[in-house]
């Protein structure tokens, strides 16, 4: 039997929002959703942030901006991506390195990154009215783009003298775009009202 500061260290290691999901959110989306077993509650796997690099691919201090930006506000080293297929127009041959820079969160450091990007990023976005209801894709994944990148209260002045976007996608394993959007918004994600 576990002692009982072992059991207050281990909800002290729990992110907020993942005890939140596992201790309330389940129980009250399979009500909402009216689905058979808890396990059938859609789940946040993992959130993948993506930063290319463009035009600026062949640009050094760019790039180390870059990868700073993302190392600082998800605490992991970013990795490079290799371009999949050749596409002349660009100018990038399939195989290039570092067209591009992501991390991928999952369990604690995802949770803590989806509560302060609902609670601390996006009330900082400029003419902020909510997140578009439409990014959801068929399989009921969502994205966000955030053209500005010192809206992070992790990155000081020098870190956002050169501004970059980036591109955070959220895949979410659920049977229909309804329920993906169910957990966001159970999460607290703000959502743009229908009418505007």
């Amino acid at each position: 039997m576990a002692s009982a500061k072992t059991v207050s260290r281990q909800q002290a290691d729990t992110a907020r929002l993942k005890a939140l999901y596992r201790g309330e959110l389940v129980s009250r989306l399979q009500k909402e959703l009216k689905l058979e077993n808890a396990h059938q509650a859609p789940r946040l796997e993992k959130i993948t942030l993506n930063v290319g690099l463009g035009k600026h691919k062949d640009d050094k201090s760019y790039y180390e901006t870059v990868a700073n930006t993302l190392r600082k506000i998800t605490g992991q080293q970013p990795v490079d991506r290799m371009a999949k297929k050749s596409i002349a127009t660009f100018k990038i041959r399939r195989g290039m390195n570092r067209i591009g820079v992501s991390v991928t969160l999952r369990d604690r450091r995802m949770y803590e990154f989806l509560d302060r990007l609902i609670n601390v990023v996006l009330p900082r976005v400029r003419d902020f009215h909510g997140v578009s209801a439409k990014a959801f894709d068929k399989d009921g994944n969502y994205s966000i783009g955030l053209t500005d990148q010192s809206v992070f209260p992790e990155l000081g002045f020098v870190d956002t003298t050169t501004v970059h976007g980036l591109q955070i996608n959220f895949v979410i394993k659920a049977q229909e775009k309804s329920h993906s959007r169910a957990l966001l918004a159970g999460f607290g994600i703000p959502f743009e009202k229908e009418n505007r």
